[in-house]
C-alpha cells in the first residue's frame, strides 16, 4: 500500500469529497502541479516547513521532501470534470488553506452540529425537568425524635477482630427510659448503609425502649410469649463508601460476623448481663440494614467466618438487593455475583437440610418513587428468595403509613418506625435459644404488619381459629338480609340495644368468584371488647345450652327474656381487618390524620363452614357511622381490560361503570407493566341525590410483583406510577404471571345509585423523568460510543490525508455518516435481545425449580445485562434517544474542555511570556522540553512503582488527566503562536485524548474517593485490585509520550486498519456492556492507550526496524512518497 504524505488533503469513503477537481491522462500531471501550488501558498507563513520526525516533539524536524498530490478514489470518482477556464492555481490554494483551517480549527461548528446540541439539550433537560416537577409522591412522614446515649465496646479490639482500629461498636440506651448498659433483653444490630452513620439508628431503637416500656412490660400476655426488650446494637463504620467498592463491603461483612460472635458472648457473661438465668442464651441476632448495609448483611452470611445459624431475621430499608447501584468497580460487579448466586444456589435445594438458609426470613423495603438515590427496583428479591423466605413491599403499601419515603427519611419517619418496631416485637420470642419464633411464624406475623392484606399470599386467621363466641338471637328481633341484596346502616344505634343484623351466606357452587366485602368507619371489636361494632361468622350450634359454658369463651345473649332464640356458633373477624384510609370530601392524602376504614375480604370458598354474618350493633343509643356490606359476583366487580400497550398509549383506556356496580371494583390492565410509563387517572364525579354518601372514591393502586399499592382519597385525578417491569433487573425465580400488571381497585358508595366514569392516560411528560433513576448509568457508556467513533474518523482521515482534524470537525462529519448507522444498529440489535427475551419463559413452575433439570433450561439471570437492559421490544427508540442525547453531551464536553485549556494557555501566556524565534525548532524546545530516554525510564518506573505498592492506579489516572490538560496547554499555545498546521495536528491529538479521559474519569473517581477515605481514617490496608500496574501503564506511557511533543505517526498501511478495528469494537462494547459493567471501559481504553504506544515507539530507532517488519506497508509519514504510476 502506497503512504501518503502527511498534510494531502485525500478523505475516506466516509469523507465528502472536497478535493480539487482533475483529469486523467495528460492533465493529470496539471493537476498535481495545481494542487503542489496550492500548498506551497497555503504553507507561506511558516517557510515551507511542514514535515518534522514522528518521534521527536512537534514541528521539529524542518527537512522532509515537498509534499505531493495522491490520487485517491473520491478525486477519480470526479475526474471526468474538466477543470474550469475560471479556476486558477490561487483559487485553488486558497480552497485548500479553507479547507485545512476548517479541519484543524477546534471551534469549527457546523448548522448541523449545533443544531444536535439544540435538540439533545432540549430533551435532557425536558427530562431532568420531568423527573424534578412530574409524577411526584406526596411526602408524609412526620419527625421522630429521641434522647439518644450510646455506649462503646472499647474491648472489641484487636483481639476479636482485625478491623478494630477502623471500625467500632457501639449499644444505643434512651434516655430517661433505659440506660443500664448491660444486656438484658433480646439483641438486634444495625448496620449502616453508603457512608452512613451508626447514630441512623435512633429513631428505631428509641421507638423500641417507648414501646416496651409503655405498652409491652404492662401486658402479661406478651410477657408470657417471651417479648422483652431489645438491645439494639449498631455499628460505626467511618462513614465508609461501600456502594462503590467491593472490598470495602466484604471487609464490613466479615468485621460484623466477628461483631455477632462478640454481641452473643456478652449474654453469656454474669458481669455484662442481666437476662433471667432461667432464660437460654441467644444464640442468633436480628439484622436491621439500610442501604447498602442490608446487602451487607446478606454478605455475612456467605463469608467464611460466618457461624451457621447466628442470623435468622434480616430486615433491610432501601437495600439494592438485585444489582449493584453503580458498576465502576470490578470488586463490587464480582461480590454481586458471588452473593447472589449463593443465596440463589441456597434455595434451589429440594431438601431443607441441604440449604444453609433454610431458618434465615429477609424482608426487603422499599421508599418508593421519593427514593432519588437507589432505584426502588432494585429492592427486589423477586430473582433471590421465594415467597415463602421473604418478599419486598413499599412504605406506600404498609396500613397506617400510606406513603413514599426517601433514601433517608425510611430511617427516621414516625409512622414507619412504629410498625417496623412493633413487627420485630411481632416475631421475637426470649424462650428460644434464637430469640425468634419458627420461620413460618415469621412470615406471618411480617406479612401482618406489612402487606395490605388483599394479596394473594394474605392469611386470613379467620380459618385458624376454633369458634369462640356463642351467640344468642331471639327470632323476631334481629333482621335478616335477603340473599343478593345489601346490608347499608347510615348511623348506629337506633334501636337503643344491641342488634345483630344477619347475611346469609351464599351457597358453594354458585357463580365463581364470588366473595363477601364489608366496610366500615368504625373499629371492630375483638372479643370483650367494648366498642360499637363486632363482625361474626356463624354457623348453627346444636348442642345443648348447658355446655356454652365450657366451650365458648364469649357469651353474646341478644335475647333477652325470649324463650323463643337461636344459638350460634361464631367467629369474631376482627383480626382479619384491612385498614383503608378514609375517605372524605375533605380528605387530601392517604397519610392525613383520620381515623383508618375498616375493611374485610373473604373468598366465598373460604367461608364454606359458616352459615350466617352477623354485624352486630352494640351501641345503645345513637351514634355516628356507617355500614356497608355485600357479596358480590367477579363478572361484576372485576373489569378484566385486552388493551396492548400501543393502544394502550394512542387513545388510553375509558370505561363507564354501572349504577349497579358493588361497592368494590377492580380493574386489571395487564398492559401497564413498565416502570418506565406512567399515568394519568380521572374519576368522575360521583353525586348521591338528597341523600349524603358515605364516603367519596377510594382508589388503590396495585401490582403484586413486588407489592407496591399507592392509595388515592377523594379522589378526582391521580398520578399513577410503578415499580413493576424494570430495564436491567434480572428475571424472577418463579414465572411472572402474565396478568401481572397495573390493577385499579375503586371503592364507591354503592348507595349513590349513579354511573362512574373512569379515564387511563399515559403521561408522556411525567414518563420521561422516569428515565432518569433508571438510565443514569448509561451516561457512562453511550458518550464513549461517541467519542470512539470520533477518534476513528480522526485516526482514519489523518493516517490517509496527514491531517489530524479537529474534535468538533470529526464529530460533524460522524454526524452524516457512521453514528446515524451505529445507532440504527444497535437499535435493531436491541430490538433482537428484547424480543428473545420476551418470547422465553422461565424454566419452571414452582418454587425450587428454578435451576431447571435435565429437560428444562436454566433462567438466565443475566439475560438483562445488556444495551438497554429491558426485555420489551417497545422501547427500541431509547437507543436513538440515548445517543442523540450523549452526542450533546459529548460536544459540550468538548468545547468546555476547549474553554478550560484556552484559559490556562491566556493564564500561561501572560505569567511565562517566551518570545518565539523564527526557527520551528527552537519554539517547540521553548514549549516542550524534551527529556532523555532514561529520565523517561526512571519517572515511568516509580509512578508504576507507586501503583504497585502505595497509591490505586486510579490516583494515577487522575493525575495522568491533569498532565494531560497541561500538554493540550502547551501544545494550544504552541499552535497560536506558530500558526502552523503541523503542531494544530498535535493539538487536535491531544484534545481528541483528554475527551477521552475525561469520560473515564468518572469510572475511576469512587474508589479514588474510597482510598481517600481510608487514608483520613489510617486505615492503610492497599487493595489489591487497585494496584494492578498493567491497568495504568499503557496510560502512563502514553501521557508521558505526548508531554514531549511527539504526535502519533501515520500508518497507511495494513496497520491503520486495527485502529479502526480497536476504535469502532470499543465503541460497540461500551454501548453493549457498558452500564453493567462500566469498569471494564477503563480496560478498553487501557487497550487502545497500548496501541497507541506501540504506534509511537515503532517510530523510534531499532524498535522501528523491527516493528516495520511485522507493519509491512505501513510506512510512517515522514519518509519519501512513491507517486503513482
Amino acid at each position: 500500500m502506497k503512504r501518503r504524505p502527511s498534510g494531502s488533503a485525500t478523505e475516506d469513503d466516509e469523507t465528502p469529497a472536497l478535493e480539487a477537481p482533475s483529469t486523467h491522462g495528460k492533465n493529470d500531471q496539471d493537476g498535481r502541479s495545481v494542487v503542489k501550488g496550492a500548498k506551497k501558498a497555503s504553507h507561506k507563513r511558516s517557510k515551507g516547513k511542514s514535515g518534522r520526525k514522528s518521534s521527536g516533539p512537534v514541528a521539529q524536524s524542518t527537512n522532509n521532501p515537498p509534499e505531493v498530490w495522491v490520487s485517491s478514489p473520491v478525486a477519480s470518482a470526479t475526474s471526468e470534470t474538466p477543470l474550469a477556464r475560471d479556476i486558477t492555481s490561487d483559487d485553488m490554494a486558497e480552497y485548500q488553506s479553507r479547507r485545512r483551517a476548517r479541519l484543524r480549527s477546534p471551534w469549527a461548528c457546523s448548522p448541523l452540529t449545533l443544531a444536535t446540541t439544540i435538540f439533545s439539550a432540549v430533551l435532557l433537560l425536558t427530562i431532568v425537568r420531568s423527573f424534578l416537577t412530574r409524577q411526584l409522591d406526596p411526602k408524609g412522614c412526620e419527625m421522630s425524635y429521641m434522647r439518644a446515649a450510646f455506649a462503646k465496646f472499647s474491648d472489641f479490639d484487636t483481639e476479636h477482630t482485625r478491623f478494630a482500629s477502623k471500625y467500632s461498636l457501639y449499644l444505643y440506651r434512651e434516655g430517661g427510659i433505659d440506660e443500664d448498659t448491660r444486656v438484658k433483653g433480646i439483641p438486634v444490630l444495625f448496620i449502616p448503609g453508603n457512608a452512613g452513620s451508626y447514630k441512623q439508628v435512633r429513631p428505631l431503637a428509641a421507638e423500641a425502649a417507648y414501646h416496651f416500656h409503655d405498652v409491652l412490660r404492662h401486658d402479661q400476655n406478651a410477657i408470657k410469649n417471651g417479648k422483652r426488650a431489645l438491645d439494639f446494637f449498631s455499628v460505626d463504620f467511618n462513614e465508609d463508601i461501600t456502594a462503590f467498592h467491593g472490598q470495602t463491603l466484604l471487609d464490613q461483612a466479615e468485621y460484623l460476623n466477628e461483631a455477632v460472635a462478640y454481641i452473643l458472648s456478652l449474654y453469656h457473661n454474669p458481669r455484662r448481663s442481666v437476662r433471667d438465668s432461667e432464660l437460654p442464651d441467644p444464640s442468633s441476632v436480628i439484622l436491621v440494614g439500610h442501604s447498602m448495609g442490608g446487602v451487607v448483611a446478606r454478605t455475612m452470611l456467605t463469608m467464611p467466618n460466618y457461624q451457621s445459624n447466628t442470623i435468622n431475621t434480616i430486615l433491610t430499608l432501601s437495600a439494592p438487593h438485585a444489582r449493584a447501584p453503580v458498576s465502576f468497580d470490578v470488586d463490587i460487579v464480582k461480590a454481586y455475583k458471588r452473593i447472589n448466586d449463593y443465596w440463589r444456589d441456597s434455595y434451589s435445594k429440594k431438601w431443607a437440610n441441604s440449604n444453609p438458609l433454610w431458618h434465615v426470613t429477609l424482608i426487603s423495603i422499599a421508599g418508593g418513587g421519593l427514593d432519588t438515590v437507589v432505584p426502588s427496583d432494585y429492592s427486589s428479591l423477586a430473582s433471590l428468595v421465594p415467597e415463602t423466605h421473604g418478599f419486598t413491599v413499599f412504605t406506600s403499601s404498609i396500613p397506617n403509613v400510606w406513603t413514599g419515603m426517601d433514601h433517608l427519611a425510611i430511617m427516621w419517619c414516625d409512622q414507619f418506625r412504629k410498625v417496623v418496631v412493633k413487627a420485630l416485637y411481632d416475631v421475637v420470642d426470649v424462650g428460644r435459644p434464637s430469640q425468634t419464633r419458627p420461620r413460618a411464624e415469621r412470615m406471618r406475623s411480617f406479612k401482618k404488619w406489612f402487606l395490605t392484606g388483599m394479596e394473594e399470599v394474605a392469611e386470613k386467621t379467620l380459618l385458624q381459629k376454633e369458634p369462640k363466641t356463642l351467640l344468642t338471637l331471639e327470632d323476631n328481633s334481629n333482621s335478616i338480609i335477603p340473599h343478593g341484596e345489601r346490608l347499608t346502616l347510615r348511623s348506629l344505634g337506633q334501636a337503643t340495644k344491641a342488634k345483630a343484623h344477619l347475611l346469609p351466606i351464599p351457597p358453594q357452587g354458585t357463580p365463581e368468584g364470588r366473595k363477601f366485602t364489608f366496610l366500615t368507619d368504625q373499629k371492630l371489636d375483638f372479643p370483650g371488647d367494648t366498642g360499637k361494632l363486632e363482625v361474626l361468622f356463624c354457623s348453627v350450634f346444636p348442642l345443648q345450652a348447658g355446655q356454652s359454658a365450657m366451650l365458648f369463651s364469649m357469651n353474646m345473649d341478644l335475647s333477652g327474656d325470649s324463650t323463643g332464640s337461636t344459638r350460634l356458633a361464631c367467629k369474631n373477624a376482627a383480626a382479619d381487618v384491612i385498614s383503608l384510609p378514609a375517605s372524605t370530601r375533605g380528605s387530601k392524602n392517604a397519610f392525613d390524620h383520620a381515623s383508618p376504614l375498616s375493611y374485610l375480604q373473604y373468598d366465598l370458598e373460604d367461608l364454606a363452614d359458616y352459615h350466617l354474618v352477623a354485624v352486630v350493633d352494640k351501641a345503645t343509643e345513637p351514634a355516628p357511622g356507617w355500614i356497608v356490606a355485600e357479596f358480590s359476583d367477579s363478572s361484576e366487580s372485576v373489569v378484566p381490560t385486552d388493551l396492548g400497550l400501543r393502544r394502550l398509549m394512542a387513545s388510553g383506556l375509558h370505561l363507564e361503570l354501572p349504577n349497579t356496580r358493588p361497592m368494590v371494583t377492580e380493574i386489571k390492565i395487564p398492559a401497564a407493566q413498565s416502570a418506565l410509563l406512567s399515568y394519568k387517572l380521572a374519576i368522575g364525579s360521583q353525586t348521591c341525590g338528597d341523600e349524603t354518601e358515605l364516603f367519596t372514591p377510594l382508589v388503590r393502586q396495585y401490582i403484586s410483583e413486588p407489592y407496591e399499592s399507592k392509595y388515592f382519597v377523594n379522589v378526582k385525578e391521580a398520578n399513577i406510577s410503578l415499580h413493576g417491569t424494570a430495564p436491567y433487573m434480572p428475571p424472577s425465580l418463579t414465572e411472572r404471571s402474565s396478568a401481572n400488571g397495573l390493577s385499579l381497585q375503586i371503592w364507591s358508595d354503592p348507595t349513590c345509585n349513579n354511573t362512574m366514569e373512569v379515564s387511563l392516560k399515559v403521561d408522556f411528560m411525567g414518563s420521561v423523568g422516569k428515565l432518569v433513576m433508571r438510565y443514569r448509568t448509561v451516561f457512562a457508556a453511550f458518550p464513549l460510543l461517541v467519542v470512539g467513533l470520533v477518534l476513528r474518523k480522526q485516526f482514519k482521515v489523518y493516517d490517509e490525508s496527514g491531517v489530524f482534524m479537529s474534535f468538533s470537525e470529526s464529530m460533524d462529519q460522524c454526524l452524516r455518516t457512521s453514528l446515524p448507522v451505529l445507532f440504527l444498529a444497535l437499535t435493531f440489535f436491541a430490538m433482537s435481545l428484547a424480543s428473545t427475551s420476551y418470547g422465553s419463559k422461565p424454566a419452571t413452575h414452582g418454587l425450587f425449580n428454578w435451576r431447571g433439570n435435565a429437560t428444562a433450561p436454566v433462567v438466565d439471570f443475566a439475560k438483562n445485562d445488556l444495551l438497554l437492559g429491558s426485555a420489551d421490544p417497545f422501547f427500541w427508540f431509547l437507543v436513538p434517544l440515548f445517543g442523540l442525547i450523549s452526542v450533546g453531551v459529548c460536544i459540550a464536553l468538548n468545547y468546555a474542555a476547549l474553554g478550560v485549556t484556552h484559559a490556562f494557555t491566556l493564564a500561561y501566556i501572560r505569567v511565562k511570556s517566551v518570545s518565539l524565534r523564527s526557527d520551528e525548532g527552537r519554539r517547540t524546545a521553548a514549549a516542550f522540553a524534551v527529556t532523555s530516554p532514561w529520565q523517561r525510564i526512571i519517572i515511568t518506573l516509580v509512578l508504576v512503582l507507586l501503583v504497585s505498592t502505595v497509591i490505586p492506579y486510579q490516583f494515577a489516572y487522575m493525575v495522568l488527566c491533569v498532565v494531560q490538560i497541561a500538554t493540550c496547554t502547551r501544545a494550544l499555545r504552541l499552535a497560536l503562536d506558530t500558526r502552523s498546521g503541523t503542531n494544530y495536528n498535535f493539538y487536535n491529538y491531544a484534545h481528541s485524548l483528554l475527551v477521552l479521559m475525561l469520560w473515564i474519569l468518572p469510572i475511576n473517581l469512587p474508589v479514588l474517593v474510597v482510598w481517600m477515605r481510608n487514608l483520613s481514617v489510617h486505615w492503610l490496608t492497599p487493595f489489591s485490585s487497585h494496584h494492578n500496574i498493567l491497568a495504568i501503564t499503557p496510560y502512563i506511557l502514553l501521557v508521558e509520550t505526548l508531554s514531549t511533543g511527539a504526535m502519533v505517526p501515520r500508518l497507511t498501511g495494513r496497520a491503520r486498519h486495527l485502529t479502526n478495528l480497536l476504535l469502532f469494537a470499543g465503541a460497540c462494547y461500551a454501548a453493549v456492556y457498558g452500564v453493567t459493567y462500566a469498569y471494564r471501559l477503563h480496560h478498553a481504553v487501557n487497550v487502545l492507550c497500548a496501541w497507541l504506544v506501540a504506534i509511537h515507539v515503532s517510530a523510534s530507532g531499532v524498535l522501528r526496524e523491527r516493528v516495520g517488519k511485522w507493519l509491512e506497508g505501513a510506512e510512517l509519514g515522514d519518509g519519501h512518497v512513491k507517486k503513482r504510476p
